[in-house]
């Protein structure tokens, strides 16, 4: 394809979203589920792997343990609640999400999210209107693409 002078090809974003049926809200809601297992896995793990490096830290030391001792185990807790409190804090993000989707009407639509496309801008072109694309999708299917093309 030849470009001629006054041609320029800009990258624009792409806004995608998607029109809210049975379908897409069961499998919104599987998606942020399967998000929220992960992480109530991941505290499991923290609180093992805790329990472990505390007993560790117990075996090695003389008993009674010192001050040292105690810091150590003190250091260990501490990170782990910083941990445990990132997890849960993602958790109840994620449940406000599902919340939302639950009580979201069919046919609404909702963002879903942004790719990137590629427009040739020429002389005399709207910058706005090229700009402002959006694709509509039912179930994974273009339904519409909205703005210039």
């Amino acid at each position: 394809m030849d470009i001629s002078d006054s041609q320029l090809l800009v990258k624009r974003p792409v806004t995608i979203k998607a029109i809210v049926t049975p379908r897409w809200k069961e499998e919104a809601q599987q998606q942020l589920q399967k998000q929220i297992d992960q992480l109530d896995s991941q505290l499991q793990q923290l609180e093992m792997q805790g329990q472990r490096m505390i007993a560790e830290v117990q075996k090695q030391s003389v008993q009674p343990p010192g001050p040292q001792v105690q810091q150590q185990i003190e250091s260990i807790k501490s990170q782990l609640n910083q941990e445990k409190s990132k997890r849960l804090e993602q958790k109840n993000q994620i449940l406000q999400q599902l919340q939302q989707v639950q009580v979201l009407e069919q046919e609404q639509e909702v963002s879903q999210g942004q790719i990137e496309s590629f427009v040739y801008l020429k002389k005399g072109d709207n910058l706005l209107q090229k700009m402002q694309v959006e694709v509509l999708l039912r179930d994974g299917e273009v339904v519409d693409i909205r703005g210039e093309v």
